[in-house]
């Protein structure tokens, strides 16, 4: 018994080997390749400025938190943590020739991007996809990318949509190992998400989650899945002017999403709307109060990561964002020192809901929500090296000592 316990164990770590140690950024920007440039995370930035000017009274009623001048700042100097140069429904079919110097731009672009003085944490593209009608073209467009890098830039990561079947993954693996091989890249350096934007890939014929076995197929190559809103409610039946982050079926694909992932070190990307504040300014009001209803929403139900597909979208990402982890530190805060000193109190934590509020915290620090200074302020005694270690007890096994 104990043999086979030992074995439990060791597969249990190798499935679910918890956090991969990086911070998940807290949303993903998609642009088309045909407009890439070295600008765009400084032109973004500025015109979500010029926004937010323009709609000071609406994000300040938005800001309960008090949590706005910390945004402009962000938009400022950082307002992208994380770039996909898109070659599939964002860029459309084009002549060969045209993607062909589409692709090798794009790869200049995310080389210089990678090293600029204020990067994205990651950054890569979406490729058509693994199917039939789109290989030669993705493969192509994802060698003539890396030609253009010189290589893997930092934080590279490969989108691939259309994802319904495990026979995809196990496509993409050995595209990667031969990739890696023909050009002389390290192994493992290139890494890819999988966009979950068919019923299939949720709940296959088999009646078993799919992406669930590709996590595990995948291995360290998968970095994450991302919802694809509308393609996903299409293939469901819904109606498209009831299609959205919102409905029932996206909720359920989503759970299930974060459910596989759970432990992994894989991440959960929620989808994008399509309502961007554009055309008259109570329609632009009327959007960012949208677009940070919904943020919200997702940080409420543990998707810690959005798309953003508009420079308006950054300034409620940032704002909810920002807003949601400031008001959880003053409920975490307390409970955490409550814990540590065994004082009880009106809700009396156990060793993993104190895993769970550390690890809040942290990525609240990690995303720029509130210095150490602030945590120790509603936390006295908590530094970082303390939430560290509360986060990393129960996967040690010490979860009932101090």
């Amino acid at each position: 018994m104990a043999e086979l316990l030992a074995l439990a164990d060791a597969e249990l770590k190798c499935a679910y080997p918890e956090d991969r140690g990086e911070p998940q950024p807290i949303h993903t920007v998609y642009a088309s390749a045909a407009s890439a440039d070295t600008r765009l995370p400084r032109q973004w930035g500025a015109s979500a400025l010029a926004l937010a000017e323009h709609h000071e009274q609406t994000l300040s009623a938005l800001d309960v938190h008090g949590v706005l001048p910390r945004v402009k700042e962000q938009l400022a100097t950082a307002p992208i943590q994380d770039l996909r140069l898109d070659f599939e429904d964002g860029y459309g079919w084009r002549e060969d020739s045209a993607e062909d110097a589409d692709a090798r731009k794009a790869g200049r672009v995310l080389r210089a991007l990678s090293i600029d003085a204020n990067p994205p944490a990651a950054l890569g593209i979406r490729i058509k996809g693994l199917t039939s009608l789109h290989l030669r073209r993705s493969v192509r467009t994802l060698e003539l990318v890396l030609d253009g890098a010189s290589g893997v830039p930092r934080g590279f990561v490969t989108t691939i949509p259309k994802f319904r079947t495990l026979t995809q993954v196990e496509a993409a693996l050995r595209l990667f190992d031969e990739l890696e091989r023909v050009h002389g890249l390290p192994n493992g350096s290139l890494r890819f998400e999988l966009q979950i934007e068919s019923p299939q890939a949720v709940l296959g014929a088999d009646g078993t989650a799919t992406l669930a076995k590709a996590i595990h197929v995948a291995r360290e190559r998968l970095t994450g899945l991302h919802y694809g809103t509308y393609d996903y409610s299409a293939a469901c039946g819904i109606a498209a002017e009831h299609q959205s982050l919102e409905h029932p079926v996206a909720d359920h694909a989503k759970a299930v999403m974060l459910a596989a992932a759970a432990q992994t070190g894989v991440w959960v990307c929620d989808g994008s709307t399509q309502v961007a504040p554009d055309g008259p300014a109570e329609q632009q009001a009327a959007a960012l109060t949208r677009h940070h209803r919904l943020v919200t929403r997702a940080l409420e139900r543990g998707y810690w990561q959005g798309w953003d597909m508009h420079p308006g979208h950054l300034i409620t990402r940032w704002l909810a964002t920002y807003g949601f982890h400031r008001r959880a530190l003053t409920v975490a805060g307390p409970r955490i020192v409550a814990y540590l000193q065994r004082q009880g109190g009106a809700v009396v934590d156990e060793p993993a809901t104190a895993q769970a509020l550390a690890a809040g915290v942290l990525r609240g620090l990690d995303c720029g929500a509130y210095s150490p200074d602030d945590v120790v302020a509603i936390a006295p005694g908590c530094d970082r090296a303390v939430l560290d270690q509360l986060v990393q007890r129960t996967t040690t096994g010490d979860t009932d000592q101090q």
